[in-house]
């Protein structure tokens, strides 16, 4: 369960301009057990700045802070504000999802889509609001009062490539996202199939939950912090988006402060028949992945371990329960929920914005 922030003041509270299309409902916890979140247990991510020092604790078996504060001050967080390509997205990925569409030119326009949507602006969360004066309480995170500050950073150059396919090869939907994700794959240390992963990601979301107003770089956020993308412990990220090995956390047993969580799925999941365990680059339990999981790559296939999949699937999860990530306050909700610790949250505040400023200043 989530920790309910204070109280706030009608000057100070975020102030949200659309609702969610669709509401996904959050799983039940398994029977004796605290709700399940997509992770647990620990994942061995590269360690630097964007990872936390203290072992990560899983949101089952930890509890729950008093608060949530966002590190640093005002102005830490790039800003964010709505893009003018809403309408014209709805269209154009409507068509594009055909056939013909996708035969045609799906990979020259939705690259460009892309671009556009990006260079209008759409960037991560609002800046960190100063806590009201006088206050005995201290006010939640919130944006700045009246609406979302706009940023004056330089925005990405939209990508020019298209993409053809290999022959012999099986098109992944996001691999139309190969001209505008290759350069920053580069640049960010990401793998490239993740990298579309995760913009394919935002762009079907804007399309399907346009009030979330999820970002790429939210995604990266987190898989950075969970699996460093789908290459953590050996694993590697195949050209048809599926890390090998598979990632599989280790038994929710009820050792190393773990919580005891017995088997779910007889082990259909993550291979264990004994007790219930987090798997892929998103690290989803099993009960989780049953509620959400979604076939992003149109292989037939709901498959945990592929990360255009559990991109997709992360998004619907984060955007549940009408959340708004422009906001400081749907933001921390969604992390919050995705795993409850502390330091995972500035764990994975950390890793988005640098992400998001990296990518728009070169």
């Amino acid at each position: 369960m989530a920790t309910k922030h204070g109280p706030e003041s009608d000057e100070q509270r975020p102030t949200t301009v659309d609702t969610l299309s669709v509401t996904a409902i959050r799983p039940p916890a398994p029977a004796g057990a605290p709700e399940p979140s997509p992770r647990h247990g620990k994942t061995t991510p590269n360690q630097d700045e964007n990872v936390p020092a203290q072992r990560h604790v899983p949101k089952h078996a930890a509890k729950e802070p008093g608060g949530l504060t966002p590190p640093g001050g005002a102005g830490d967080i790039l800003q964010s504000r709505p893009s003018p390509m809403s309408g014209r997205l709805e269209g154009l990925l409507v068509w594009l999802r055909r056939p013909a569409g996708r035969t045609v030119a799906a990979g020259a326009v939705l690259a460009l889509l892309l671009g556009a949507a990006f260079a209008a602006g759409r960037y991560l969360v609002p800046a960190v609001a100063k806590p009201a004066a006088g206050g005995s309480v201290p006010p939640p995170p919130s944006a700045t009062p009246g609406g979302i500050e706009t940023g004056a950073a330089p925005a990405p150059l939209p990508p020019t490539a298209s993409f053809s396919p290999p022959a012999g090869t099986r098109e992944r939907p996001s691999d139309v996202l190969a001209a505008w994700a290759g350069p920053r794959a580069v640049k960010l240390n990401i793998p490239p199939v993740s990298m579309q992963a995760y913009g394919y990601a935002e762009l079907i979301t804007a399309r399907t939950t346009p009030g979330c107003k999820l970002t790429w770089t939210t995604l990266a956020g987190i898989a950075k912090i969970e699996s460093d993308h789908g290459r953590t412990n050996g694993s590697l990220v195949q050209e048809d988006g599926k890390s090998v090995p598979p990632i599989v956390g280790p038994p929710l047993d009820g050792q190393s402060n773990r919580q005891s969580v017995r088997d779910t799925d007889g082990g259909a999941i993550d291979t264990d028949k004994t007790w219930d365990r987090a798997v892929g680059p998103m690290q989803f339990l099993p009960g989780t992945w049953k509620q959400f999981g979604v076939d992003a790559d149109a292989d037939g296939v709901t498959d945990v371990n592929d990360i255009d999949d559990a991109s997709l699937t992360a998004a619907a999860y984060l955007c549940a329960n009408g959340r708004d990530l422009s906001t400081l306050e749907g933001w921390n909700a969604a992390i919050h929920a995705y795993n409850i610790p502390e330091e995972y949250r500035t764990a994975v505040f950390n890793a988005t914005n640098d992400y998001g400023r990296r990518d728009r200043t070169g």
